[in-house]
C-alpha cells in the first residue's frame, strides 16, 4: 500500500515522464520534416532553431526518460511509415534524417551531463532565485545550451536568470568578433554617373574599359583597399563556390593588379592594393587566363562528380557547399555515414569517364527557370533564383550555374579525389584536384617511390621488400619488449633491497634508465612488494624528465598520504605538471638537472 504523498510523488513523477514522451514526439516530427526538406542543423539561421528544438528534447529525454544514449534517431522510421504516404521526403530520405539525428543526438550528450552538473553548481551557489547571466552565457557559449534550455530547466527548478546579464556578454562576444574583422568604407567616388554595368566575361577574357566609380576601404585583416567599377568586365565576381577572378587593368603609362573580384549590390567590385594615378583614362582589363583556365576546370569537375555522386551514393545526395579556385575543389554534401574506399574509386572512374568522352559544354544562357528545370537541370535547394537563369549541360550532368566552365570536358584532362571526410552531421566533404594538379601530385608519388626504393637499395618489388621490413621490425619490437621486460624484472630485485623504513613505511626514490611508460610500469611493480610502499622513480627520455609516485592504498587511508600531490609538488622542481590518483600519479617536466632534487625532497613527504 502506499501513503497519498507517495501516491502523490508517482503520479507527478508520470505526468513528468507523459510530458516528455509528447515533447520528444513532437520535437522530432518537426526537425524531421525540416531535415528532409534540406535544413540540416548547425550554428546559424534556420539551421540553428532546428539544432535547439532537437536539443531541448535530447535533455527531455535525458532528464525524464533517463536516456544516456542517443535514441530520438529510432523514432524517425515511425514517422516515415506513419507520414510516407502523404510526404513523400520523409520515406525517401528517412536514411540520411535519421543519421542526421543520431550524431546530433551523440555530439550533444557528450556535453549535456556536464553541463548541468554545472548549473546544478551553479543553482547551489546562488544565494536567491536568479542565476547570474553571465554563468548561463557560459553554458551557452561551452556547452552549447541554447537560451532558451536553459531557462526551461531553471522554471522547473523554480529560478529564473539576469537576461541583461547574458546580453551583456553576447554582445561583448559580438563585439569581439566585429573588431577582428572591421572594415571602414569611404563613400563612393562617382567617375561616370548612370552607367550599368556589363559582365562580359563568359565570352572575353579583356576588353576594353573605363572606370566609373571608386572607394578605398579598411580593414585590420587586410589593410588599405581599393574597390574599383568599370563600365564593363571581363573579370568573375566570386560566387556559386567560385574565387573571383585576379588579372589587371592595363593603361598606356601603367599597370594596376586587380587581386580579387566581388559583387556587391549589384555592382562588381574589382580590388586593387592602388589606384591608377589617372583614373579616367582608358584601361584594358586583363583576367589571369592560367589562374582562370585551372579554376573552371574545377568547376566543370565539381558538376561531372556531383552527378556521379548521386548516381553511385544515391539520389539523397545534394550540394552543401563548395569552394572552387585555381588549386583545387572542395565539394560539401549530404550523406549519412563515410564514402567507402570503393566508392570514391568509383567516383573518380565515373568522372574521368566523362572526361574522356570529350563532353562539349552546351550552355543555355538567360532562359526561364521553368523551361531549365524541364530540361532536366538540377537546382540547389535553398538558392534564390531570378525568373531567367544559365543552365549548364556536360552530357546527363544538368545544373543551374552563373560559373566559369571549360569548352570540352577534354580540357580537364584528369580529375584525382585527394581527401573525404566529415563536416558536420550528415554532411561529407571530398577535396580533389584537375588538371596540372594531379600531374604534380602524380609526379610526386613518383619522387616518394624512388626516396622509398633508395632506402631500400633499389629492389625490384617495392612492396615486397617494405613487407618484409614491417616483418623485420615486428621481430625487433618483441625483442626489445622482452629485453626491456628482464631489465625491469632485474631492476625489481636490485630495488627492493634500497627500500629504507621511515616512521613505518617503507620508502624508496630512485632514477632508473628506462622510457617513461617502463619506468611507470615498475614504480606500480615495485610498489606491491612491500607493504606500506612509498614509490618515487624518475627517468629522462628524449631530453624530457618524467617522475611518478606510488603510494599504497593503506597508507592513503591511514596517513592522508596523496600521490597527486607530491607529484605536483615536486613537478615544480623539473619545471612540469602532473597529477592523478591519491595511490598513483605522474608528471612530466622540462628540467633534467631538478631530478636531483626531487629525488632528495620526495623523503619529506614520508616524514
Amino acid at each position: 500500500k502506499y501513503t497519498s504523498n507517495e501516491v502523490k510523488n508517482i503520479s507527478e513523477e508520470q505526468n513528468k515522464t507523459n510530458i516528455a514522451i509528447r515533447v520528444i514526439v513532437d520535437h522530432v516530427r518537426a526537425v524531421a520534416f525540416a531535415i528532409a526538406d534540406g535544413q540540416l542543423p548547425s550554428n546559424t539561421g534556420a539551421g540553428y532553431v532546428i539544432r535547439r528544438i532537437l536539443r531541448r528534447a535530447i535533455r527531455y529525454g535525458f532528464t525524464f526518460l533517463g536516456t544516456k544514449e542517443p535514441f530520438i534517431n529510432k523514432l524517425v522510421e515511425v514517422l516515415a511509415n506513419q507520414m510516407g504516404e502523404f510526404f513523400p521526403e520523409i520515406k525517401s530520405q528517412q536514411q540520411l534524417v535519421t543519421n542526421v539525428i543520431r550524431e546530433e543526438e551523440a555530439s550533444f550528450l557528450r556535453t549535456l551531463e556536464q553541463g548541468l552538473q554545472l548549473l546544478d553548481k551553479v543553482v547551489t551557489e546562488t544565494s536567491g532565485k536568479e542565476v547570474s547571466g553571465e554563468k548561463v552565457f557560459e553554458l551557452y557559449d561551452t556547452f552549447g545550451f541554447p537560451k532558451d534550455l536553459t531557462a526551461l530547466i531553471l522554471k522547473e527548478k523554480g529560478y529564473s536568470f539576469n537576461e541583461t546579464e547574458f546580453e551583456t556578454e553576447l554582445q561583448k562576444q559580438k563585439a569581439r568578433s566585429r573588431a577582428a574583422s572591421e572594415v571602414t568604407t569611404d563613400d563612393w567616388k562617382v567617375l561616370i554617373d548612370g552607367n550599368v554595368e556589363t559582365f562580359v566575361g563568359y565570352d572575353q577574357t579583356e576588353n576594353n574599359v573605363k572606370i566609373t566609380r571608386i572607394r578605398k576601404v579598411d580593414s585590420k585583416k587586410d589593410g588599405v583597399l581599393y574597390q574599383i567599377v568599370l563600365d564593363n568586365t571581363p573579370f568573375y565576381p566570386e560566387g556559386g563556390g567560385q574565387v573571383g577572378d585576379k588579372g589587371t587593368l592595363v593603361s598606356a603609362n601603367e599597370t594596376i593588379e586587380i587581386i580579387d573580384t566581388k559583387k556587391e549590390n549589384n555592382l562588381i567590385l574589382h580590388f586593387a592594393k592602388q589606384l591608377p594615378e589617372n583614373v579616367e583614362a582608358g584601361f584594358v582589363a586583363k583576367v589571369n587566363t592560367d589562374l582562370r583556365t585551372s579554376t573552371s576546370k574545377n568547376h566543370s569537375a565539381t558538376h561531372l562528380m556531383h552527378l556521379a555522386l548521386r548516381s553511385i551514393l544515391g539520389t539523397h545526395v545534394e550540394q552543401k557547399g563548395s569552394l572552387v579556385n585555381p588549386n583545387y575543389l572542395r565539394f560539401d554534401f549530404s550523406h549519412f555515414s563515410k564514402v567507402s574506399d570503393e566508392e570514391l574509386r568509383q567516383v573518380e572512374t565515373s568522372v574521368n569517364q566523362q572526361i574522356e568522352a570529350q563532353l562539349q559544354l552546351v550552355e543555355h544562357r538567360n532562359i526561364p527557370i521553368k523551361e531549365a528545370l524541364d530540361k532536366g537541370a538540377m537546382a540547389l535547394f535553398g538558392e534564390k533564383y531570378g525568373d531567367n537563369v544559365r543552365m549548364i549541360e556536360f552530357g546527363d550532368s544538368k545544373e543551374l550555374c552563373g560559373g566559369i566552365h571549360v569548352k570540352n570536358t577534354a580540357d580537364i584532362w584528369h580529375f584525382k579525389i585527394v581527401s573525404e571526410g566529415a563536416v558536420a552531421a550528415g554532411i561529407r566533404r571530398i577535396e580533389a584536384i584537375t588538371g596540372d594538379a594531379v600531374k604534380d601530385f602524380y609526379k610526386n608519388q613518383e619522387d616518394t617511390l624512388a626516396e622509398i626504393k633508395e632506402v631500400l637499395k633499389n629492389p625490384q618489388d617495392v612492396l615486397k621488400s617494405v613487407a618484409s621490413l614491417q616483418d623485420d621490425n615486428a621481430k625487433l619490437k618483441k625483442q626489445l619488449e622482452q629485453l626491456v621486460k628482464e631489465k625491469i624484472e632485474g631492476l625489481k630485485n636490485t630495488l627492493v633491497s634500497d627500500f629504507q623504513e621511515i616512521n613505518g613505511i617503507q620508502f624508496l626514490a630512485k632514477q632508473v634508465d628506462l622510457s617513461m611508460s617502463s619506468t611507470k610500469d615498475l614504480a606500480q611493480a615495485i610498489g606491491t612488494f612491500k607493504p606500506n610502499a612509498f614509490v618515487f622513480l624518475a627517468s629522462v627520455e628524449d631530453n624530457t624528465p618524467n617522475i611518478h609516485c606510488y603510494i599504497s592504498k593503506e597508507l592513503v587511508a591511514e596517513k592522508g598520504l596523496n600521490a597527486g600531490n607530491v607529484i605536483r609538488e615536486l613537478g615544480k622542481l623539473i619545471d612540469g605538471n602532473g597529477g592523478g590518483q591519491p595511490f598513483f600519479a605522474s608528471g612530466k617536466g622540462k628540467n633534467v638537472g631538478g631530478i636531483k632534487e626531487a629525488l632528495e625532497k620526495a623523503i619529506e613527504f614520508a616524514k
